[in-house]
């Protein structure tokens, strides 16, 4: 039977989440609006943007369509100026491929959008590793299982058949409302803990560890 791996993006496969809260802060001030602080902006990453967006407004007080989707306009353009300075984390390139070389079936979920997913697996040369993906723009937003269930419908595997690695409680939450065994990453945007108290069955320190998980 297949074994189907669910890897979360941002903060789990890539080091992006500073990139990330550089964008939003400064498409806040475009808006002559606060900057959210480092900590508010990376508890809400997950999500889609527009989710993000909302939710950080909200603690302002703020309730405007409109200015949503000013805000996620201006994100994407500071993004698209920043996203140079993205990474991989450490090992991640050989990971995936042991574990495809293993025989493990892979995909992506994601709160990316369909063409900022594209854009990463193209730069690091990613998209052979997985069968498939799902994005925020094209699927219910984490934490609603969606994003897994249909990935585990197209590949034909069974929930016991399948973990969820991710960084943050979004991540472990969409797990659990999918009924499969998540993986938190504690090199994310959470704190351990926060993993743990959301489901994770085990938080891991660096990705090279996932191996231990996947004989």
């Amino acid at each position: 039977m297949s074994q189907l791996i669910l890897f979360d993006c941002d903060g789990t496969l890539t080091d992006s989440n500073m990139v990330i809260v550089r964008s939003i802060q400064q498409a806040f001030e475009d808006s002559a609006l606060t900057a959210p602080n480092s900590t508010d902006v990376l508890a809400a990453l997950g999500m889609s943007l527009d989710g993000v967006v909302e939710g950080l407004l909200h603690k302002q007080d703020h309730h405007s369509t409109k200015l949503v989707a000013t805000i996620a306009q201006d994100y994407r353009e500071h993004y698209g100026s920043f996203e140079k300075d993205i990474r991989l984390y450490p090992k991640v390139l050989d990971v995936l491929s042991i574990l495809k070389q293993r025989g493990y079936w892979m995909a992506v979920v994601t709160g990316k959008s369909k063409d900022g997913l594209e854009r990463v697996l193209s730069r690091f040369d990613l998209a052979s590793y997985f069968y498939t993906w799902r994005t925020a723009d094209c699927c219910n937003s984490k934490p609603h299982p969606a994003m897994a269930l249909e990935c585990m419908e197209e590949l034909g595997v069974e929930t016991d058949n399948t973990t969820l690695v991710g960084d943050s409680h979004f991540d472990m939450q969409m797990a659990k409302a999918a009924g499969v065994r998540a993986l938190g990453v504690a090199f994310g945007s959470e704190n351990t803990q926060l993993l743990y108290d959301e489901g994770a069955d085990k938080v891991l320190y660096s990705f090279e560890e996932l191996l231990d998980c996947f004989p």
